[in-house]
């Protein structure tokens, strides 16, 4: 060959041989001395952070790609996008897997194809032309040159133009090289799918290095020398990367096949901090809702290959976008950006922190069985059927199991009218009324409703003339009457600030319990007070009225005052009211007024408005004595009894004992004091009791102070949470509340109020069905919506956070049916409780209660992990819901939908 040749020609003398060698080390020494005194000028400095390797979206891009049409058909899960990330939300490249990078490679080497055939030569036969490139140069490589070029790379430069004037004949050598190493990469190209590639790259290339050191062992000995160094140490490193990358592989294949219950709740939340993507470029606030809890690496990688894929199109880039964590800190750990804006959800809650909170589970007696998990596979093509029950298009499983009913052995304390679950919870949809409307918008409609959406009048034919309800034409309206306020509800309430005007509205009372609530006027007309009222009342002869008050948009549950605690905790009403409400406080030693205590705070106050306070029939005053005898005994004071001579009623209105004074000064000791081991919060299916619970003393417990004045309250973390005390995400108690509330008022902000489609002006009853500090009803309180907020009885019992906050909320199992009546709710919002309700209950029949609850046009918002997002997504493509939104980043989803009309055309047959 010629170049064999002119290398004979070349040697032909030891003389001239030893000239040559000479010549060429002195002027590579040279170049190498003039490259290391003007480097500093030339080279700018570089970095080691990879955002480079990035493909952001832009906002505007995301948004266009996160929405999707509402008629589209099957939506896939979307796969990562980093997005308009800053660099400091980029993860690092070094776990990206080795297909991944090597792709990023090979488009940028055909970006590189104008690049000389003079500067590939010196650069030792490593074309970027895309044509020539070796496959088997890996991710780790690549990212080393562009961002630390290595000694030898860096002089090769200058000593281009010497080498080729003395020694024309190494571009022809190095070209017969590059010819070899495009037939070496095409054979290492095919064979990138094989798993153990990475091994197999190692030996060509090394060979390759070798023949191409030998045969420029003449002209680029000293650059050849650095050049393997170099090549030598980045071999070494990329080995130890792939045989990282390996083992990584083989773990998540492992433990995907085996995973235990304990590991999905470890995965169940993002290890990342709720931001905004201004948040991180600017900088202007802190990060917050880290994991507090420090973890070690191989922890954090077991929880991270724990995570499941939702459905078999989803591509494993989500995967890719994992990174290895060491121990993290509050401030450095990356945030993952939604559409909108705000990151993908909530941090992990911390393991530790669950050792400082009891869960109603552990506080209430007598707990149902709990359902064991069921299949947690993808449904696809769920068939629904229609309920056949005889209560219709008003059913309320737990309300209307007629089969538990009947086997009841008694009914004198209202067992009937309470919660008697079916063993399976149905699958089934309740039909819809004929003729159904959208709801009319609140504030109008707390004066009328549709009838066709309620098409109940018995209400209006016995209550019309108490101005409770009556029916116009198509409507059915509320003139805002009750029993005992005919002339309207406004009077009313400022007759009974007038009576005590200690009581403050909107002020120092903050949350009201109205008990027998009617159609909840009352609570209606107490938002013109900024005052927020539980109203509740059984589901009895008087027809619908709680679906009135719904329908009204008024907050409203379907209870009773029977044989069992109300769910709630104890302590947390400012005030409670009874207005004929029907209940006998006075008969078997006043245990339902007993209850009544139980829930109210020390120092609150109990408006009774009834006949035995201001008639004078016999049965009226033998109840007045007997409630009296019974009032004393519990050291409620009566504070003050009124005539309202408009409505021609009256008016008694107690007062809560604020000390344990007056209990330990009876005489008789009746009612007595509860056992020290009562827990007066349990309230899950627990029995009545006829005691009463001490007043707490400590100053440090809840309920020895009256929380603050509205609206600071909302804002201003309990007196009685200790920092000492863990939160649920494992910050210090207070730091953890005031976290949570900024975190969801960027999340509303950000993404809620403008991000997802919806039409806020039709949004009025939600509720929050996994609350944790109502930091979510909190950031909606401008809006003129009302929250109630769900407490999980497997969850920490923070529900007295709640209500000390001026908010309210109630316990619940979603393993059952909720106490509601069907097509009450406009949204329901779900953070994270699916992936928690899967491990003891199948998610079908909580997706059939969903159906049920939410009224046609209303909305979803799901966040978790993308696996429960998927198979709630499939879930509502079955039950004909608008799918508007799904995103899915890092195993963290955010799903948007909407319910429609669609009801399927068969029933389920009759047991």
């Amino acid at each position: 060959m010629a170049i064999g040749k002119g290398r004979n020609s070349k040697r032909s003398t030891s003389g001239s041989y030893t000239s040559t060698v000479t010549t060429v080390v002195f002027v590579a020494l040279c170049v190498v001395g003039l490259w290391m005194l003007t480097s500093n000028s030339i080279i700018s400095p570089q970095t080691t952070t990879r955002a480079s390797t990035a493909s952001p979206f832009s906002s505007s891009a995301a948004d266009r790609l996160f929405f999707k049409p509402a008629d589209k058909k099957d939506p896939p899960v979307y796969e990562d996008s980093q997005g308009d990330l800053p660099d400091d939300a980029i993860k690092s490249d070094e776990t990206k897997p080795l297909q991944a990078t090597n792709d990023e490679d090979e488009q940028k080497s055909q970006e590189d194809q104008p690049k000389s055939e003079e500067t590939q030569n010196v650069e030792g036969g490593e074309d970027n032309n895309g044509k020539q490139e070796p496959e088997q140069e890996t991710s780790g490589e690549n990212k080393n040159e562009e961002e630390n070029p290595p000694e030898g790379k860096q002089s090769s430069a200058g000593e281009e133009e010497k080498q080729q004037e003395n020694e024309p004949q190494v571009t022809e050598e190095i070209s017969e090289k590059n010819t070899e190493a495009e037939e070496l990469a095409q054979q290492t190209k095919d064979e990138q799918s094989n798993e153990n590639q990475s091994q197999e790259q190692n030996l060509p290339e090394a060979e390759a290095e070798k023949r191409e050191g030998e045969s420029q062992e003449n002209s680029q000995e000293s650059q050849s020398q650095i050049t393997e160094e170099d090549q030598q140490q980045r071999l070494q490193q990329q080995q130890e990367e792939e045989q990282q990358q390996q083992q990584q592989q083989q773990t998540q294949e492992q433990e995907k096949s085996d995973m235990s219950d304990e590991t999905l709740q470890q995965s169940s939340q993002l290890e990342s901090q709720e931001t905004t993507s201004d948040e991180i470029q600017q900088k202007e606030e802190p990060q917050q809702f880290q994991e507090s809890s420090q973890t070690t690496d191989g922890d954090k990688e077991q929880m991270t290959d724990q995570k499941t894929q939702s459905e078999s199109n989803l591509q494993e880039d989500n995967s890719n976008q994992e990174a290895k964590q060491g121990t993290t800190t509050q401030d450095k750990a990356p945030s993952v950006s939604f559409p909108g804006g705000e990151s993908s959800g909530i941090p992990k809650e911390s393991k530790e922190s669950k050792k400082s909170w009891s869960t109603q589970a552990d506080q209430s007696e007598n707990q149902k069985e709990r359902r064991k998990e069921g299949s947690d596979g993808t449904i696809y093509g769920y068939t629904w059927q229609l309920c056949n029950e005889t209560a219709g298009q008003d059913y309320i499983p737990c309300l209307d199991n007629e089969k538990a009913i009947m086997k009841l052995h008694g009914r004198k304390h209202y067992e009937h009218r309470e919660r008697h679950c079916p063993e399976e919870p149905p699958t089934c949809l309740v039909p819809l009324p004929e003729l159904y409307k959208t709801p009319v918008e609140w504030p109008k409609s707390r004066d009328k409703i549709w009838y066709h959406n309620v098409p109940h009048t018995l209400l209006a034919e016995v209550k019309g003339h108490q101005n409770w309800v009556k029916v116009t034409g198509e409507f059915l309206t509320f003139p805002g009457g009750g029993t005992q306020f005919i002339h309207g509800a406004m009077h009313y309430i400022d007759f009974i600030q007038k009576s005590i005007p200690d009581i403050a509205w909107g002020k120092r009372t903050r949350v009201v319990l109205d008990v027998g609530c009617g159609v909840a006027s009352f609570g209606g007309y107490l938002f013109d007070r900024d005052v927020l009222t539980m109203s509740f009342a059984p589901k009895d002869e008087h027809e619908a009225q709680v679906q009135f008050a719904l329908e009204r948009g008024i907050p409203a549950i379907s209870a009773v005052m029977g044989s069992q605690r109300l769910p709630f905790p104890s302590r947390v009403f400012d005030l409670l009211h009874c207005a004929r409400c029907r209940v006998p406080w006075h008969v078997e030693g006043g245990t339902l007024l007993l209850e009544l205590n139980r829930v109210l705070r020390p120092g609150g106050y109990f408006v009774w408005s009834a006949t035995p306070v201001y008639q004078k029939l016999n049965e009226d005053v033998e109840i007045w004595k007997e409630m009296s005898a019974l009032t004393v005994s519990m050291c409620w004071e009566l504070v003050s009894i009124n005539r309202d001579k408009l409505n021609s009623i009256g008016a008694a209105i107690y007062r809560k004992p604020t000390t344990n004074d007056c209990y330990e000064q009876r005489k008789h000791k009746r009612p007595p004091l509860c056992k020290t081991d009562d827990d007066p919060n349990a309230a899950w299916y627990v029995p009545l009791q006829s005691c009463m619970h001490r007043v707490p003393v400590d100053g440090a417990e809840r309920g020895t102070r009256w929380p603050e004045e509205w609206p600071r309250r909302v804002q201003v973390p309990p007196y009685w949470l200790n920092k000492s005390q863990m939160g649920i995400y494992g910050r210090p108690a207070p730091d953890d509340f005031a976290s949570d509330y900024q975190h969801w008022k960027r999340v509303v902000q950000k993404s809620y109020l403008n991000g997802l489609g919806i039409s806020w002006s039709n949004v009025r009853n939600v509720m929050d069905m996994r609350a944790v500090y109502g930091g979510f009803a909190a950031a909606l309180r401008d809006l003129k919506v009302w929250v109630l907020n769900v407490v999980n009885i497997d969850s920490p019992d923070t529900l007295p956070i709640i209500y000390e906050r001026g908010l309210f909320g109630i316990y619940h199992d979603w393993c059952e049916s909720f106490s509601t009546y069907p097509r009450t709710y406009d949204l329901l919002h779900a953070d994270h409780l699916f992936s928690k309700v899967k491990k003891r209950c199948k998610i079908a029949p909580l997706m059939a209660e969903i159906d049920r609850i939410v009224r046609p046009g209303g909305k979803l918002i799901v966040r978790d992990e993308s696996s429960a997002v998927g198979e709630v997504e499939n879930l509502l493509k079955s039950l004909h819901w608008e799918v508007h939104l799904t995103f899915s980043k890092d195993q963290e989803g955010i799903l948007s939908a909407q319910k429609s009309l669609w009801r399927p055309d068969t029933f389920v047959a009759s047991s």
